[in-house]
């Protein structure tokens, strides 16, 4: 019998399958009480990526997707199931600041309605600064009150790949580790994803559009996800202190799976791309069968 993948566990592409499935892991800690903000806020998201909530255009990034929110939504509550199982289970308030603080990391990509000049990856390398400002402008709808808001932007701040944990003011130690825990989620949500490699092709584009150096062919983003594997390994382990091991106290409990699901659909996503790189004998994008490509 082959062993169980992490894409057949919860179909990210439903919605509807993932706010169940945080709502359920949830729900093994916490009362329902607190899941209503969350809940009222998954909405807004929703409503936001596909261009129904008012002031903004629709997503128009394909990398930064509303895929890409819902695999760090569940990677961040999954995060949490096992750090509750094995550690002080986390304060219901944090935990479900952190859950909004992942449904609104990337918002900073959605473009404002009088903004029709490109897509909203011109903003990649601003996008942390202008999701903290989402929060802040939409506060009020959000139903953010200033205690939640500052902790959320906290936890939005520790998704930046660059930032610095020492200039951030955390107002408990505990917050930095629930800032590990999105941060983590972030990169474990991307790279584990099924379609990862494919999903690169529309990373390149977005980095084009955004100017950032380096990136003058597709292939370009291909080959370089080997060294961006080797920074992120580092950043796991070092600057958010290995919390993606969290994760199989969860797959064990949820599924009597004694392993990390996220590490083992990662490491099968650099293995391939290795071996893209090192087969020359045919056009890359024959490799890549999952999503079709019209760019």
């Amino acid at each position: 019998m082959a062993a169980l993948q992490l894409s057949q566990l919860v179909d990210i592409s439903k919605p509807q399958y993932v706010i169940t499935e945080v709502a359920r892991i949830f729900s093994n800690h916490y009362k329902k009480d607190f899941f209503r903000q969350v809940k009222k806020n998954f909405d807004n998201i929703l409503d936001l990526f596909a261009g129904k909530y008012k002031g903004y255009r629709q997503c128009n990034t394909e990398y930064h997707d509303f895929r890409h929110t819902m695999e760090t939504f569940l990677a961040t509550a999954r995060l949490i199931d096992g750090y509750n199982l094995t550690r002080s289970p986390l304060d219901a308030g944090i935990s479900a600041n952190l859950l909004q603080a992942a449904l609104f990391h990337d918002t900073g990509y959605i473009q404002e309605d009088w903004d029709q000049t490109g897509t909203g990856a011109k903003y990649t390398q601003e996008h942390v600064t202008r999701s903290i400002v989402f929060t802040e402008k939409n506060a009020e709808a959000l139903g953010l009150q200033n205690t939640d808001l500052r902790m959320i932007n906290v936890f939005i701040s520790c998704s930046h790949l660059s930032f610095d944990f020492d200039k951030l003011t955390f107002a408990h130690p505990i917050e930095r580790t629930a800032g590990s825990i999105l941060g983590t989620s972030d990169l474990l949500g991307q790279m584990a994803d099924r379609i990862y490699l494919e999903k690169l092709l529309f990373l390149y584009y977005e980095f084009r559009e955004a100017g950032i150096p380096g990136y003058n062919t597709e292939f370009d983003i291909i080959r370089k996800t080997l060294d961006f594997y080797e920074m992120v390994k580092q950043k796991l382990d070092t600057v958010f202190n290995r919390v993606y091991e969290y994760a199989k106290a969860h797959f064990k409990e949820s599924y009597q799976i004694d392993d990390n699901l996220y590490i083992n659909a990662i490491d099968n996503n650099v293995n391939y791309v290795k071996k893209i790189i090192l087969d020359d004998s045919t056009n890359f994008r024959t490799k890549l069968h999952r999503v079709h490509f019209t760019s």
